[in-house]
Order: structure tokens, then sequence, then C-alpha cells
């Protein structure tokens, strides 16, 4: 593939007979939107929607160091999942602590598991798997064969189930972050919008009709434009934007992903953590005045400046909210500027997270 080809997902030819708008993100092909990005929004916030994640990768890793192996790549430490399908987020970090990719991982077996990694970074965060598995008895094997298809929203678990009624027996009983094997499906109830439901990987010759199955059922196709202010409003990074390799976990909301606990345990990157005493946090902010924030604006704070590194239109608060990388003296509540059109503009500093379940996570709007 060269620099100007885009990759496609089993599901392509389904959104460009749907209508959808095609877009290139991180070298894919994909559907930004079917008509109007804000009714897909409210329609996962208040009903059922879906979403092709195909062009992210899943790897299967098996081997006798399996365990160990995880222990030592991941931040997070993967020897506290003991209930098989139980999964665990986290970041992979380079020797300076810098974010390599955050991750999903599925625990199988101590010598079963499976790794979901974003799209942009598959190749690279492959490259740096099998540089770190030399002196490992592990085997990685990237899936290329399988689909994604995440179904979110209030009204997802019971549509999904409408449609393929069989796998309720398998799946009803799935806690939050846990995943079960049917037949050659893996549902897991986990996402990337703040609401319930489940992602399904499955083979990739069967995606396109499983998508039209669960189109037939009233879950409606829902593109990368309303998935980008989902995950925004619930407050869930996004690789590139929120944090990528020059900056670490503890200055991108991701503290709580790092397991220090085990002090024998010499995960990558665990050294420059421990000396680390961040001078930025990661904060959430609402916009008090007209306008709208994006990423890479200027934060102006009486204790430096910082930066937006997301932000958008909220549809379900009706302003404009973002992440942001701010010194660490600011607290939540205070008031700050954002640059804006060579204007500043008033801010208030929230925490992270903005919207869960459909409902408000604010103590009070701002107007």
């Amino acid at each position: 593939m060269t620099a100007t080809q885009t990759q496609r997902t089993p599901l392509y030819d389904t959104h460009v007979a749907a209508g959808a708008k095609i877009v290139d993100f991180a070298g894919w092909d994909m559907p930004i939107h079917y008509g109007s990005q804000l009714e897909e929004h409210h329609t996962v916030r208040r009903d059922a929607g879906m979403f092709d994640v195909s062009h992210m990768l899943a790897i299967d890793l098996v081997g006798n160091d399996a365990q160990r192996w995880l222990r030592h790549l991941l931040a997070n430490d993967v020897a506290k999942l003991t209930l098989p399908g139980k999964a665990l987020y986290s970041c992979m970090l380079q020797d300076d602590a810098g974010v390599i990719d955050d991750l999903i991982v599925y625990f199988f077996t101590p010598q079963q598991y499976r790794i979901v990694v974003n799209a942009g970074t598959a190749e690279k965060d492959l490259a740096w798997m099998q540089k770190q598995s030399a002196g490992f008895d592990i085997q990685l094997t990237p899936r290329r064969d399988l689909a994604m298809i995440a179904v979110q929203g209030p009204n997802a678990r019971d549509k999904f189930w409408a449609a393929f009624p069989a796998s309720k027996a398998v799946s009803e009983s799935l806690a939050v972050f846990q995943a079960a094997q049917w037949n050659e499906w893996l549902i897991a109830r986990t996402g990337y919008t703040g609401e319930d439901g489940f992602e399904i990987t499955l083979p990739s010759l069967v995606a396109a009709r499983t998508w039209l199955a669960l189109q037939t059922v009233g879950v409606a196709p829902i593109g990368l434009g309303a998935r980008d202010t989902l995950r925004l409003e619930a407050g869930m990074n996004l690789y590139g934007q929120d944090m990528d390799e020059s900056v670490g976990p503890l200055e991108s909301g991701l503290g709580w992903t790092v397991d220090f606990k085990d002090a024998a345990r010499n995960f990558i990157g665990r050294k420059k953590l421990e000396a680390q005493n961040p001078a930025r946090k990661f904060v959430g902010l609402l916009l008090l005045d007209r306008g709208v924030m994006r990423s890479h604006q200027k934060v102006v704070t009486p204790h430096g400046a910082g930066e937006t590194t997301s932000g958008s239109f909220s549809p379900s608060l009706n302003q404009s909210i973002a992440l942001a990388r701010v010194p660490a003296a600011v607290v939540i509540g205070d008031e700050v500027a954002v640059e804006i059109r060579d204007k500043q503009l008033k801010a208030k500093v929230v925490k992270p997270n903005f919207v869960r379940h459909g409902k408000s996570l604010l103590q009070e709007k701002s107007s």
C-alpha cells in the first residue's frame, strides 16, 4: 500500500450503498456520517446505533509466557484478570513513558489473550510488540480476517438480542468490560460512547449480513463524526490528540490505568513514571461564551498556558466542551480563557467527563 492508498473494511460497500459520506481516517475509507451527525449522536444517547470499527486490529496472543510478557509490556497489570473474558484497558509505553498506544486486553487463560489496538497505530504497535517479545515464549497473530461492530445506546443490548436471540444466553450476564465467546464471535460489553452496549468481533465474511440484520431491528448506522462527539462527552481519550509518544499517562488523565502495586513488576516506562512530578494535568473545559473549542487552542490560566487536546460542540449539553492539558496548579471550578479566532473566551474547568448514560455529569450547568 502506497502513502496515497487507503484501506477498506469489509463493510465499505454497505456504507456506500447507505449513502454515507466517506472520509480518510487513519488510512482507512470510513463513514463520517449517513446524513446528519447530530441526529446520529442523539440516536446513540437515546436509543441504539452501530459503528463499523473494523479498522481497529485484534491481535491474538498465546504462549507459556503470555501473562509474564504482558505484565512487562503494559502499564496496567493483567495479573488482576482472573475471570475468562474479562477485559483491561491500558497504555503501552516507551522507555521514556511516552504513550505508544492505548489498547484493550481480553483474558481467556494465562496463556491466551486478545489485544485490540487502534487503526492508525496498528503497524507501529505490532513492530514494538515483536521487538519486546525477544526471550519470551509467545506468539502474536494479527487477525485481519475479523471485523468489528460496536452496538451502543440504552436499547443496544435488547436490539442486539432481537436480531440474534441465541446469543442472549451467553451475553446477558456479562458485566461491564467482560466478553464471551459465541460460536466464532466475541461479544464484549465494552464501548467508546459512555453508553451501554456490545462490541462484536466476528469473521469478516459475515459482517455485512450482521450489519443488515441489526439495521432490520432498528439499530441505526452511525458514522465516526458522532462517535467522536460521543467519546468526547464521555471523557474518553483519542490517541494522537489527547496523548501520543510525546506525553505520558500521568499528564493525560490516565493515571488510573497505571498499576504500581507490585514493586517487582518492571513494566516498560515504570522507572521514568515513578520519577515524574507532572507539571501538567488533564481537565475538562466547559465554554461559557459563545463559540466552539477545537484541538490545539491555547488555554490561558493564572498559572501559565495550557492547550486543548480535543474539543467540539456537545449535542447533549448544547455547549462547547473540550479536554485540555493545563498547569498542575489549575483546579476544578477555576475560570480560564481559551483563545479562539484571536479572542479569549471564558471557560470553566470541570472534571474531564461530561455525559454518561444519556445524563449530564456536570453538577451545575453554566450558561
